[in-house]
């Protein structure tokens, strides 16, 4: 048996193609373009997500035998804003988790609505990226367009709408929209007065294994796929990455290096940080998970590399850094304004601390513990409410760089497991695919069969004191800069 995972990035579609033992035959991946119209803005064409899920869902099954193919299911980046009218065309470009144009109507939300009131709405406080602030920006600035929505959706969700015609969710993407009851894991009907849209214009809700629908006949015939291959709900990005390094259950974490970065606790039980400073969703999982999100984590490393420097040698760059921990040299890693712990869509990057001799190596250096220290912020608030892990997978483009797995080891004072797949989202995805056909009886079972630890990055006691110093120093240059 074959299942496929969808992992829709936001920079291209990964797929991947697993067995029911968990062994992946291939992976393909297919990029699709990006467009900032206005400073701030992050927009895509969903027809380009389609166009290329389709293309390679044709290249990834070209040499396999098409009729084990059994299920196909998603990770998706969280938060976008896919608006469609009464003949299911897509109203205006999709606007982005990492759009940064909504902080008017995040203010409002957060200050006259009030963040208790939405917290006890939603469990979160609104965030710029979220995709309640997104309905009220198209409310005041698109009115004619936002008139004519019928159909609100997730990016992941309009894939899976266009390959089953299936209108649905899961709870830990909906969770990230501002609209969803976390707790009690239904719509908020506060939410969707306040946005003034309608309960039916909002997908039907599934937990991330359930099976929502087959591929649509003439799809299946057109890629000569079987006719009962099962369209599986799917997660949001960070959930189908949980699950594809087995950070599932409770009280397991796991960082991840993508375009963004995030630091990821399971939980067997719902539950908020006072400050909201944390999110606080449904996993992928069946239950919950606290989360910290960072806009730009390895997105830093490569606009310093490709933008600045004007090299793609990654590894060569990092080769000319000897020593940790005695950098001078800070960065804040805010390129796209920051989401956890600070929620400021204007925190602006810097570099603080050159000097006739800072080297090129010193400062790609700061980049990467740079964002480290960004993460530590959101596991300092896990700490502050008693949540405090020893240990930590890792995933994303980032986790294949050894010196930045070390550096993450020693500043958040964490074991950090390699595991043998570093295709968190994708092969999450496919795991919930094979839960989602029976060939396992639930996401726990199947994340602890298939995910293989394959090594340690342990701690150095006098590198993470260096370290703690230095993140000391770190957490004064955003208070100090903010507003400037």
């Amino acid at each position: 048996m074959l299942f496929i995972g969808v992992d829709l990035g936001t920079s291209a579609v990964k797929l991947l193609l697993m067995d029911e033992n968990g062994k992946i035959h291939k992976i393909v991946s297919k990029e699709y373009p990006l467009y900032f119209p206005h400073p701030g803005w992050s927009e895509q064409n969903p027809e380009d997500w389609y166009a290329q899920t389709v293309a390679g869902l044709r290249e990834l099954t070209a040499e396999c035998g098409r009729s084990e193919i059994r299920g196909i299911s998603f990770g998706g980046q969280m938060h976008g804003l896919v608006a469609l009218d009464e003949e299911d065309r897509v109203l205006r470009p999709a606007i982005l988790w990492n759009d940064g144009r909504t902080g008017k109507q995040t203010d409002y939300l957060n200050q006259v609505i009030g963040k208790e009131k939405l917290s006890a709405c939603t469990a979160n406080i609104a965030f710029a990226g979220f995709t309640a602030p997104k309905l009220l920006w198209m409310r005041e600035n698109e009115p004619e367009l936002f008139e004519r929505i019928s159909k609100i959706m997730l990016p992941k969700d309009y894939l899976a709408y266009r390959l089953s015609g299936a209108f649905c969710t899961d709870y830990s993407d909906a969770s990230g929209m501002l609209l969803l009851d976390v707790q009690n894991k239904c719509w908020s009907e506060e939410m969707i007065r306040i946005c003034g849209i309608r309960r039916e214009m909002l997908p039907e809700l599934h937990e991330s294994w359930e099976p929502v629908g087959c591929l649509k006949p003439e799809l299946a015939a057109e890629l000569d796929f079987p006719a009962d291959v099962k369209v599986v709900a799917g997660a949001g990005d960070n959930a189908a990455a949980a699950v594809g390094t087995a950070t599932v259950g409770d009280g397991a974490c796991n960082i991840s290096l993508g375009t963004s970065g995030t630091l990821f606790i399971s939980s067997s039980t719902f539950g908020v940080d006072e400050n909201n400073a944390l999110h606080s969703f449904a996993h992928a999982d069946g239950n919950y998970h606290l989360m910290g999100c960072m806009l730009s984590a390895a997105s830093c490393n490569k606009w310093w590399m490709e933008e600045i420097l004007g090299t793609a040698d990654y590894a060569g760059e990092q080769e000319r850094i000897a020593r940790l921990g005695e950098n001078r040299v800070f960065y804040l890693p805010y390129l796209m304004g920051e989401r956890s712990p600070h929620n400021d869509p204007d925190a602006k990057a810097a570099f603080i601390g050159m000097s006739m001799d800072t080297t090129r190596a010193d400062m790609t250096l700061a980049v990467l513990e740079g964002v480290a220290f960004g993460l530590r912020d959101s596991l300092e608030v896990a700490r502050s409410i008693g949540i405090c892990p020893e240990r930590t997978k890792i995933c994303g483009g980032g986790a294949k760089s050894p010196l930045w797995r070390k550096i993450i080891a020693n500043v958040m004072n964490l074991k950090v497991d390699l595991i043998e797949s570093e295709e968190g989202p994708g092969y999450g995805a496919a795991i919930l695919a094979a839960v989602g056909c029976g060939v396992y009886s639930s996401v726990e079972e199947a994340a602890e069969r298939l995910v293989k630890v394959t090594g340690t990055e342990a701690p150095d006691p006098g590198l993470v004191a260096k370290y703690e110093e230095r993140y000391r120093v770190f957490r004064k240059f955003y208070p100090a800069l903010r507003g400037i």
